[in-house]
């Protein structure tokens, strides 16, 4: 009973606004769709954060590719996938998401792995590996509608040189939590001889990282990061918690939204745009505008560390980037 009185006081807080006595984030920039490019001849990306990448105001996070849906025809036998070759990392992470077709995945450190829809694949390069990314035999076999994004997460500099590692994540592992609309309706209906708080839910959270509403994501961080895949029907309303102190991205995949802050100002982000927000609130309100809409909300701590960034390799100081690319040439990478 005394659950269910908890449930329901959260719950006409948020139909009655009362959720507005945390302060809302606003919105610091709006970052238009950037132009495509190659990645290889499998990944033809958008450079989400494009000149924003590699900057304080994103960290921990570093880059961000986001390949729209594409089709590609089968491939003829006996040719190569389309993908990108070997090729080294060190210093950070790579987070790749796969929401159509299949990604196939070698490293040096012996992991073999195919992502499917919906599932992640979570690479530290640490002191370095070396991989490459490839579509799947069976994607490559049968042709398809492609869709995927690649993060760089960037690691503490305690942590650039720890062992590589490889955390597979797949669909089912992913926690997936309804969201219900911040200025809807809560009715009570009787059920099995109980009252119960029936809110209609508007959409989901997949958290892949950090933690919503007291579901923890599968994905092991070295520092605090949030990582969630939202889905949003038409028109909702939704009340999003995010620590003050993180910083917040917003990435549309598809559809168009309005992020609400202070004083009701209203911020409009649309397809493969994304917004960067102020660390002055803990609520994050996003409205949206299409059916199926589809984000992603990521951020986390500032790692506060100076960033020094050259092709494969992301470290702290130029000097260390140097070493990096003498241990690659020396053959010190992937054990």
């Amino acid at each position: 009973m005394w659950a269910q009185l908890e449930i329901l006081f959260v719950l006409l807080s948020m139909s009655q606004g009362w959720a507005i006595i945390m302060s809302m984030r606003s919105v610091k920039q709006i970052l238009p769709p950037t132009p495509k490019h190659w990645v290889g001849d499998g990944f033809h990306v958008h450079p989400v954060f494009a000149n924003k990448a590699f900057t304080d105001e994103l960290s921990p996070f570093l880059m961000f590719d986001y390949a729209t849906p594409q089709h590609f025809p089968p491939l003829k036998s006996g040719s190569s996938p389309r993908g990108v070759g070997r090729h080294p990392h060190r210093g950070f992470e790579t987070v790749t998401i796969a929401f159509q077709g299949e990604v196939e995945h070698a490293d040096s450190m012996g992991n073999r792995d195919v992502i499917r829809p919906g599932d992640v694949q979570w690479m530290t390069a640490g002191r370095g590996i070396i991989h490459q990314e490839f579509h799947s035999s069976s994607f490559s076999r049968k042709g398809g509608v492609f869709e995927m994004c690649q993060l760089w997460l960037n690691l503490p500099k305690k942590d650039k040189m720890t062992k590589p590692n490889y955390q597979p994540i797949v669909n089912r592992d992913i926690p997936a939590v309804d969201i219900h609309d911040a200025l809807g309706d809560i009715s009570i209906k009787s059920r099995n001889g109980g009252e119960d708080c029936v809110a209609e839910s508007v959409g989901k959270v997949r958290i892949i990282a950090g933690s919503f509403h007291g579901m923890k994501g599968p994905a092991s961080t070295f520092s605090p990061v949030e990582l969630w895949d939202v889905s949003m029907s038409k028109n909702a309303t939704v009340d999003f918690p995010f620590p003050e102190m993180y910083n917040c991205i917003i990435f549309v995949r598809r559809g168009k939204i309005d992020i609400v802050g202070e004083d009701n100002e209203m911020s409009h982000v649309g397809p493969q745009a994304v917004a960067l927000t102020e660390k002055n609130g803990a609520i994050v309100r996003i409205q949206s505008k299409d059916p199926d809409t589809r984000i992603l909300i990521m951020g986390g701590l500032p790692l506060n560390e100076p960033i020094a960034a050259r092709g494969p390799f992301v470290m702290n100081t130029w000097d260390e980037i140097a070493q990096a690319s003498r241990d690659y040439q020396l053959g010190n990478f992937g054990s």
